[in-house]
């Protein structure tokens, strides 16, 4: 369907909830959030956002903002690719329901018996753990993220080492994030259909929604036009950065799309799964992924994964997790929304389903939370009342953030016990440290200095205290992080220590 012009739009936007409400005052609420796009895009520095608006059947409104590339002229606009993070799960959901639907497979059904061979770390969750556990994030994993994300294991392999991630809470017991199980989702797909998740995703999901640029890989990207460069916050500001290649984790998170192609996805979800008259999904599947599964206290989920706390964001009562789907109320609607964050992108896709209403963000900055800000104001405008100015807020409190961890930094800085030696000479650091789900730490002395490799990341040491030593990783944004080693009673190193991985030993 066209996009409509301005007018149009709001004037199909004044019919939601105001009827009677004057034709200017419709015009300026859309005009508003237009100016509004704009204004945040410049405030987080951000070099392109791209936004699309649907109203019940109509994608009424897709605008680019920005360039593609900082320093450079090529403009953004509403055809632009941006990766969408994992807003990619959804997608992962709904191929799913369409098997489900098929009679090809049951929510309840146990996964490891379509997935032969796979396991893990627990029989007795190997055995009881089903499909819409996998997509539902309460099977108490460890996220252990750097398994895909800087190594080049291949889905194969990731779902091999999956039996190896150790648990941190009892399964379904608590609410915790995991990219890894939509992986074993995606392989439930492929291992029912005879199709890759790729291909079921592209067949089934892209070409009937006109989804025509879309793709689940970067690999064609370079051969692409118009598609945004990530950019991430280095130590001297907004910079570009490379795309990530995720395709090992593909199903939970590795599609690229453009706004105005996001706007059919979301014309699928308002249309409970009708698109242009063609039912793709059934209405039971689309209400069962966007009901509640597993239970997320308010106050955990604002205060770990988003820079503003719970009480910024008035009038939510729940958060939960459907299947593909986050759930919350605000201001008396029922939200359902999902967001995705990968390497310098983030995407954001929000609806209101009984008010008929839908906002799809993008932008080539991450860390950010531009696409938050935009899609509550949208919803404020939207549903009256007091309105906030969700940008400042929150890079206000995203900036306090960096501050504090900037203070962190400098407090651990202070605490470091200077003028000690390492224990040993830094040639007998040099060997391979392993571990059975992430893969070979490999330490190298090289011209009387200590390297790293671990996964794809390459980096330098430089001594900090007794035997930790600073790592300065080799890319753009320059991260730095700390590495422990473990001397044991004969002398030799044993072992490796590095944030967010269980302890590496070393091999003989």
């Amino acid at each position: 369907m066209a996009v409509l012009k301005l007018g149009a739009v709001v004037s199909l936007l004044g019919t939601i909830g105001h009827p009677l409400v004057a034709q200017s005052a419709r015009a300026g609420r859309m005009s508003l959030l237009d100016r509004y796009v704009e204004k945040a895009r410049l405030e987080w520095r951000a070099p392109a956002v791209a936004v699309a608006v649907v109203v019940r059947d109509s994608v009424v409104f897709a605008k680019g903002y920005g360039v593609l590339e900082q320093g450079k002229p090529a403009r953004a606009d509403e055809h632009t690719i941006f990766a969408i993070g994992s807003s990619s799960k959804a997608f992962t959901t709904a191929a799913l329901a369409m098997l489900v639907d098929e009679g090809k497979l049951k929510w309840d059904d146990r996964a490891a018996e379509r997935l032969p061979g796979w396991e893990l770390g627990d029989p007795w969750v190997t055995r009881e753990i089903t499909v819409t556990d996998l997509v539902t994030h309460r099977v108490g994993l460890d996220r252990a993220d750097r398994i895909w994300g800087a190594t080049t294991f291949d889905r194969k392999d990731i779902l091999r080492r999956q039996r190896y991630i150790r648990p941190v809470a009892s399964f379904r017991s608590v609410y915790g994030y995991n990219n890894h199980m939509f992986l074993a989702a995606g392989q439930v797909i492929e291992n029912v259909s005879g199709l890759s998740w790729d291909a079921f995703v592209k067949q089934r999901i892209f070409e009937p929604l006109g989804m025509n640029r879309a793709t689940t890989s970067v690999k064609p990207l370079g051969s692409m036009s118009n598609v945004a460069t990530p950019h991430g916050w280095g130590r001297d500001g907004v910079v570009p950065i490379p795309w990530h290649d995720i395709d090992n984790i593909g199903p939970a998170g590795s599609i690229n799309a453009s706004a105005r192609e996001m706007g059919e996805w979301l014309r699928l979800q308002l249309g409970k799964g009708r698109h242009r008259g063609r039912v793709l999904v059934s209405e039971a599947s689309m209400r069962a992924m966007h009901s509640p599964q597993t239970v997320i206290p308010v106050e955990r989920w604002f205060a770990s994964l988003s820079p503003v706390n719970h009480q910024m964001v008035p009038g939510t009562h729940f958060f939960m997790y459907g299947m593909g789907w986050f759930l919350q109320n605000y201001r008396g609607r029922y939200l359902v929304h999902h967001g995705g964050s990968i390497d310098g992108m983030r995407a954001l896709v929000g609806m209101a389903p009984e008010e008929g209403i839908g906002i799809v963000i993008l932008t080539n900055l991450n860390p950010s939370s531009i696409d938050e800000a935009i899609m509550f104001r949208f919803f404020d405008l939207q549903f009256g009342g007091s309105s906030r100015d969700w940008s400042r807020e929150m890079l206000d409190s995203t900036l306090a953030l960096r501050d504090r961890a900037l203070g962190q930094e400098r407090t651990q800085e202070q605490a470091r016990i200077t003028g000690t030696q390492p224990t040993l000479p830094l040639g007998k650091y040099a060997g391979t440290y392993a571990d059975s789900a992430f893969g070979e730490l490999q330490i190298r002395e090289q011209s009387g200095k200590l390297t790293i490799q671990f996964g794809v990341p390459t980096g330098e040491l430089e001594h900090w205290s007794h035997d930790t030593f600073r790592i300065s990783w080799n890319t753009p944004l320059r991260d730095r992080s700390l590495i422990t080693f473990r001397i044991g009673s004969d002398g030799a190193a044993r072992a490796a220590v590095i944030g967010g991985v269980p302890e590496l030993v070393r091999r003989p």
